[in-house]
């Protein structure tokens, strides 16, 4: 390693969030600038530990300690090489990756790990201001054609892994804009969407078409997709959100955050009037002036809590079935697993109250049928969350936005119309050469491996990149 005694002399540093009040007024990204010495020096504390478990934390299997070093010794085209050698989009896991390769590093066993995020999304930001990221178009073109069914980063990955290797890749999305969770899923203020465009038009230049508003088995058939292409691969997502069976659930008020997110995703994208409120209600979904009740304490929720705040609700409360987490890494999730233990994202420093261990048993509502009061319980620990007598309580709502995750990828058109077959999760079943069980009919991402994390996505996008590239060409020089 370049400073070999680095971790000794350095300590963690990450940038600052822009002030609450400041930001809570827009939608740009949270963080301000960091100093590209501060991430040298942040390089720096990567240690020359041996087995590098952050290789095996990372999904992708990237090459951390290589570029760490690389940026630390101001090698910046060198360091954006290694790192786009195993990660088609940087500057999406930079930004929005939870970074499991953290939890992994081998200086978090007793002190505060490389702020390896940090030091990816600085390298890739580098190099895009320094023009150095280019089309890549293919040498050749081999004649075949494949189409990929879904515009998220799984799909995307494997579009531009495939077309580099010399096949035409057409990318369908039935949404109007490209990007799939991405551009719709993932509010600005973590990940404004000019990243997405900018490597958009990077993979038009290469030669991949994109199709929007293209929804395969619904707008466009199934039978026509496979008549015309010699692969699909389907990388739809696990769409399926998890519902509240409870009595009330059907009141006016309810929505999935799924519903609630891409909308305001739109308006900061400029849709007005009915372009912003196209998702299954057809109608606005808005926080202002309202008392929110969020039902889910993942990333979900809290994406839906600073959207929240951007709306000026009255207040917002998030609730969370599960017990509060530890403060530090729980014993049952020993160095180098993804830890146990409370995490606070930038919406939680905005304001709301969040609470734990609390379930919701019905709604009521007023004479027009819109939601007006929850009724909820504290329980005990899982799996059993057993209500706790004498916990009852009721709360006046307006809006109660349901962020509890996803149970599968949507079986009604596509896969239906696919007939692939599906496993005991509902996701679609893959053998290890990622091809379902109909004939040059292929799955990766969430639609294969159900709701996932954005690098498994990527990872999973390449790795099916490459079974696809071996089977139409007896043979791949992709990574896997």
């Amino acid at each position: 390693m370049g400073k070999v005694t680095g971790f000794l002399e350095y300590t963690r540093e990450l940038p600052q969030r822009r002030p609450t009040v400041e930001r809570i007024n827009d939608y740009f990204e949270v963080y301000q600038p960091f100093p590209e010495i501060s991430v040298q020096v942040q390089a720096a504390r990567c240690m020359d530990c041996g087995v590098p478990f952050c290789h095996t934390g990372c999904p992708v299997n990237n090459i951390i300690p290589d570029w760490n070093d690389l940026t630390f010794k101001d090698r910046w085209k060198d360091a954006i090489r290694v790192l786009h050698s195993t990660n088609n989009f940087p500057e999406f896991t930079g930004r929005i990756c939870p970074a499991p390769c953290e939890a992994a590093c081998v200086l978090g066993i007793n002190e505060p790990p490389v702020t390896i995020k940090q030091i990816e999304k600085t390298i890739i930001e580098r190099a895009w201001r320094e023009g150095w990221i280019r089309p890549e178009p293919p040498p050749f073109r081999t004649g075949r054609k494949i189409a990929v069914i879904g515009s998220g980063p799984a799909g995307l990955a494997a579009a531009q892994q495939l077309n580099r290797a010399g096949h035409w890749v057409t990318v369908f999305e039935k949404a109007d804009r490209i990007g799939g969770l991405l551009r719709y899923g993932i509010p600005d203020f973590k990940m404004e969407k000019w990243t997405i465009d900018r490597r958009l038009e990077q993979m038009e230049a290469e030669g991949v078409v994109f199709v929007p508003k293209a929804h395969v088995g619904a707008s466009h058939p199934v039978e026509d997709i496979r008549e015309q292409f010699d692969v699909i691969l389907v990388t739809a997502g696990a769409e399926q959100p998890r519902d509240l069976k409870v009595p009330g659930r059907e009141l006016k008020g309810i929505h999935y955050a799924m519903d609630f997110l891409p909308q305001q995703n739109k308006r900061v994208a400029g849709d007005t009037g009915i372009q912003a409120d196209q998702t299954r209600w057809n109608e606005p979904i808005l926080a202002a002036g309202k008392r929110v009740v969020i039902i889910g304490g993942g990333d979900t929720g809290a994406d839906c809590l600073g959207t929240s705040h951007r709306q000026r609700p009255l207040s917002v409360h998030q609730f969370e079935i599960m017990p509060r987490p530890p403060e530090e890494r729980h014993s049952s999730t020993p160095w180098p697993l993804w830890p146990l233990q409370l995490r606070m994202e930038s919406s939680h420093e905005e304001g709301g109250i969040r609470d734990w261990a609390v379930s919701t048993t019905h709604f009521t509502g007023d004479a027009q049928g819109n939601v007006k009061t929850l009724h909820g319980i504290r329980v005990g620990p899982p799996p059993k969350f057993e209500p706790m007598p004498g916990t009852e309580f009721t709360m006046e709502v307006d809006l109660v936005l349901l962020a509890m995750g996803f149970t599968g990828p949507v079986r009604k058109g596509l896969l239906d119309k696919l007939g692939v077959e599906l496993d005991a999760r509902g996701n679609v079943k893959t053998g290890p050469d990622y091809q379902s069980s109909v004939a040059n009919v292929f799955a990766a991402g969430d639609s294969r491996r159900g709701q996932s994390l954005v690098v498994w996505a990527i990872a999973e996008g390449r790795k099916a990149a490459h079974h696809i590239d071996k089977q139409l060409m007896g043979g791949t020089t992709l990574p896997a």
